[in-house]
């Protein structure tokens, strides 16, 4: 374990002469908005470090090696890692190659595990018994150790498997835009005054709800932010609803409509007077009503004719349907066309970077006919 700043100093300048570094990073996350950090696993080829975030108030010399870009960083599965170095380095690993991203250029589809890569090239079992552990928790296990430094000592052996195989297939500068693109995708924020558009439902509402549900899901992105607790441990996601939903001006509605105890007592009066202050707003700063893709007319049909393609593109390429155009690009391709919610210079992921060529030629005559 590395609890000094000086034998950090020491590790991270000995990785930062490596041409590539393996990383991951263990944290919990059960009530909090944002992840705490319990370990970081570093791994240069030579030294295999195990770093203890809660013994080193300082990670600066980390966070240097995370912005070196004469390094590649590679990591598996690597969502929320980027989370976390986001939150506390308040930057992300650049460059980037996540091993999951590269099984899904050699066919694996978008999720495949860890262990389920490290079996199939590797020919090794990983034991995962300590995935639900405390990392907060100390001292750590012999047991948790080894099983946090196996995270990174395979990582590089796979990594140095795969990468010839990408290269093969002619997918080596797709990896790295895709990779790219995970972390631009990853820096984006909750926009506070968006958060309603997030609520399950929400088209549902008409207008005058939705006022109502944009004030109460703002606040509590808000307070979750300030109190650092997870948004539902504010006040559920069911529960704004019905208080936009039937307009509740009484503690108890909001106790009949199933609210908790502590949703009402503390929060209570707060959400209550949202409710009175749309009654005095003005029509026209309400929000538009959702218009949801699904319902607008030749939807269905669009979405069966761009399916069609992927699936055709599938064979060409070897690549998995659910890779190469998931169900959430489907419709980013088809609101951009139809300019719902969507600025026409921002391009959808299926005609930029590396799907551009698969895609172009072949989708937008599909958008252009009605």
């Amino acid at each position: 374990m590395i609890t000094s700043r000086t034998r950090l100093e020491i590790i991270c300048l000995q990785a930062r002469r490596q041409s590539a570094v393996m990383l991951d990073t263990e944290f919990v996350r059960t009530r909090t908005l944002y992840p705490k950090l319990g370990l970081i696993q570093l791994f240069d080829g030579e030294s295999l470090a195990l770093i203890d975030p809660l013994a080193i108030d300082d990670l600066e010399p980390l966070w240097e090696l995370l912005r070196d870009q004469s390094v590649i960083k590679v990591l598996h599965a690597c969502g929320e890692d980027l989370e976390v170095f986001q939150y506390y380095a308040g930057c992300l690993p650049v460059p980037m190659i996540d091993t999951q991203v590269m099984a899904s250029f050699l066919g694996y589809g978008v999720s495949a595990g860890f262990g389920t890569l490290v079996k199939d090239y590797l020919g090794i079992e990983l034991d995962k018994g300590e995935a639900r552990t405390n990392w907060l928790a100390r001292p750590l296990t012999e047991r948790q150790l080894d099983y946090a430094a196996a995270d990174v000592y395979y990582l590089l052996p796979l990594y140095q498997k795969l990468m010839p195989l990408v290269e093969a297939k002619g997918w080596q500068e797709a990896l790295a835009q895709e990779c790219a693109g995970l972390m631009l995708k990853r820096v984006k924020t909750i926009d506070p005054d968006k958060a309603y558009l997030d609520i399950k439902n929400a088209w549902q509402l008409n207008p005058k709800q939705l006022a109502i549900l944009q004030k109460a899901a703002k606040w509590r992105v808000l307070e979750a932010r300030k109190r650092d607790l997870a948004l539902n441990f504010i006040v559920k996601e069911l529960h704004l609803w019905k208080l936009a939903r039937y307009g509740i001006k009484s503690k108890a509605v909001m106790a009949k409509e199933g609210f908790d105890n502590m949703e009402i007592q503390r929060h209570a009066n707060r959400l209550l007077k949202m409710v009175h202050d749309v009654d005095d707003m003005p029509e026209d700063r309400y929000p538009e009503k959702i218009t949801r893709l699904v319902d607008l007319p030749g939807y269905k049909q669009k979405v069966k004719h761009i399916k069609d393609v992927v699936s055709a593109v599938e064979q060409e390429t070897g690549l998995m349907s659910e890779f190469l155009a998931s169900k959430k690009q489907i419709n980013q391709l088809i609101s951009w066309a139809w300019k719902k919610d969507s600025p026409s210079d921002s391009l959808p992921d299926m005609l930029k970077t590396w799907r551009k060529p698969l895609f172009e030629s072949k989708v937008l005559p599909l958008l252009q006919s009605k």
